[in-house]
């Protein structure tokens, strides 16, 4: 019979038990490096090697934390403006509700980084249309986009006519919001709501009248460009 030592030196090792433990505070000062980084000079600017060097840390270690730029800068953008976003979808059963939801999420998240690091990651997920998908992805639903759920359930619902499409959504209120984020503008409910009966709801309702595929919005993930 086998001794108990013998079996317990042949079972399973966890995965994740061995290796080096992460250190939570040294990740965050990666991450804050990565943010600034964003800010000042852009995305294209992030390298592993440059980080690295700003943080005071090893090649090796981002490496083994985040396999690509993209998932380092998505670790950052989560631990930074988008640190209070669930992953939960957007559903209050009705569509200006889930409207208000969204530009309350994306106000939330411009107002919890400066406004050049806001302008930065916008230009960032224009030149990158999968960074904006993982964001998307790994944050919940950001605000900058109209998430097909909510459309398809207004349109169910009655309150936007069938064939209603995204675009006036993911053109206006990124663009308006990031513009008075700029500007050092108040942005309150009261300005949501008039944002949203105003501007958003009848131009989604007008956008089924549209004879032709509109382009895509600037937030949308993959705008049109020259």
């Amino acid at each position: 019979m086998p001794s108990s030592s013998a079996s317990q030196s042949t079972a399973p090792v966890p995965p994740g038990a061995g290796g080096r433990p992460r250190d939570a505070v040294r990740e965050a000062q990666i991450l804050s490096t990565v943010l600034e980084m964003l800010a000042d000079t852009g995305y294209d600017s992030i390298t592993f090697e440059e980080v690295a060097r700003r943080a005071k840390a090893s090649k090796a270690t981002l490496y083994r934390r985040w396999p690509t730029k993209r998932d380092m800068v998505v670790a950052a953008v989560k631990a930074g403006p988008s640190s209070g976003h669930t992953q939960d979808a957007i559903d209050t059963g009705s569509l200006r509700g889930d409207l208000l939801a969204l530009c309350r999420r994306l106000n939330n998240t411009l107002r919890a980084s400066d406004g050049s690091m806001s302008l930065m990651l916008l230009q960032a997920g224009l030149e990158d249309a999968e960074l904006c998908e993982y964001l998307e992805a790994a944050t919940g639903p950001t605000g900058a986009r109209l998430p097909a759920p909510v459309l398809e359930a207004a349109i169910a619902r009655g309150e936007l006519p069938a064939g209603a499409k995204p675009f006036p959504y993911e053109e206006v209120t990124g663009s308006v919001l990031l513009l008075r984020r700029l500007n050092g503008l108040t942005v309150d409910d009261a300005y949501l709501d008039t944002l949203i009966d105003s501007i958003l709801i009848p131009a989604l309702a007008a956008s089924a009248e549209s004879p032709s595929e509109p382009p895509r919005g600037i937030f949308s993930g993959a705008p049109a460009s020259d």
